[in-house]
């Protein structure tokens, strides 16, 4: 067995589709997956349930995953550990970020961490919470920046950074015409509303109305804020996003309201999975984040 062929296969159990895996490795697919069908037949067992339009993890394949994952792991730290007695600290940051000011966030502290090793590499990965905790969990990524609330159990948090929620209006609506740059939640309630697509939003949304014994219109649950954002423009509704998504805001005929009825704040936590050991170069990313970037 090989370390490609492992690298191969955890490949496919990510994308969970040959024809991506290959693409996401430049390899072409025919002698990709002739390596894959070899490692099977070398554990003497399928990994793989091969359908015609999906593709899922057998028992055994699940459980390869697992050693795979350690095996991999074990090889990296020992290349990282070698290479730092010669020289610092080297290795590669398997990190994920949601949207919103996360990104800003992260590309700081890569920025000052790169000053201070500058051979430490970077594998960057975009999703919503729920994608990102679930990529933390299955050790597909060692640390994240998310945002709460988040129920994942095993996961250690520390918080970096909190903004308000805004209001993002068609600029010839009632209340972008409206003195003032703040609103109240009560005030959004005759309108379509797009809010972001985790369920915990939806509550947290539905809570500031509550002493209003009324519930708002959600017209749109979106991952992405920049289609919230385009969704607005054309006057489909009122987007409701933590403030980062205000920097969209480059062409005139929208406009950003700040909420401030109930005082609404959207916070961020960076996240690494406690049941799995950093390596080297994480934990001195982490370290690195509590010591000079905490901002709440």
């Amino acid at each position: 067995m090989e370390l490609r062929h492992i690298r191969y296969f955890l490949a496919v159990a990510e994308e969970m589709n040959f024809t991506r895996a290959a693409e996401k490795l430049c390899i072409a697919q025919p002698p990709f997956s002739r390596h894959i069908k070899d490692l099977e037949q070398e554990l003497g067992v399928e990994l793989f349930v091969r359908k015609p339009h999906a593709l899922q993890l057998t028992e055994e394949g699940v459980l390869f995953r697992q050693y795979a994952l350690q095996i991999l792991n074990l090889v990296d730290r020992s290349t990282e550990e070698i290479h730092e007695m010669k020289g610092g600290l080297y290795g590669t940051l398997y990190l994920a970020t949601v949207e919103g000011s996360a990104p800003r966030l992260l590309s700081e502290w890569i920025a000052g961490f790169e000053k201070l090793h500058p051979h430490v590499q970077y594998n960057l990965w975009n999703g919503n919470s729920d994608d990102v905790v679930n990529r933390v969990m299955k050790e597909l990524c060692e640390i994240a920046v998310i945002m709460e609330p988040h129920n994942a159990e095993g996961v250690e948090s520390l918080p970096v950074y909190s903004e308000p929620w805004v209001a993002i209006l068609p600029k010839e609506h009632p209340l972008a015409c409206r003195a003032g740059q703040t609103l109240e939640a009560e005030e959004l309630l005759p309108y379509d509303l797009i809010i972001p697509s985790r369920s915990s939003r939806l509550d947290e949304i539905n809570g500031w109305f509550a002493d209003t014994g009324r519930l708002p219109t959600i017209r749109c649950r979106m991952a992405h804020m920049l289609t919230a954002y385009e969704l607005t423009r054309q006057g489909v509704g009122i987007s409701i996003y933590p403030a980062a998504s205000g920097s969209l805001a480059c062409y005139p005929d929208v406009c950003v309201k700040e909420i401030v009825k109930p005082a609404v704040t959207a916070s961020y936590v960076l996240i690494w999975n406690k049941s799995h050991q950093l390596s080297h170069v994480a934990q001195e990313f982490v370290d690195f984040v509590r010591t000079f970037y905490i901002k709440i």
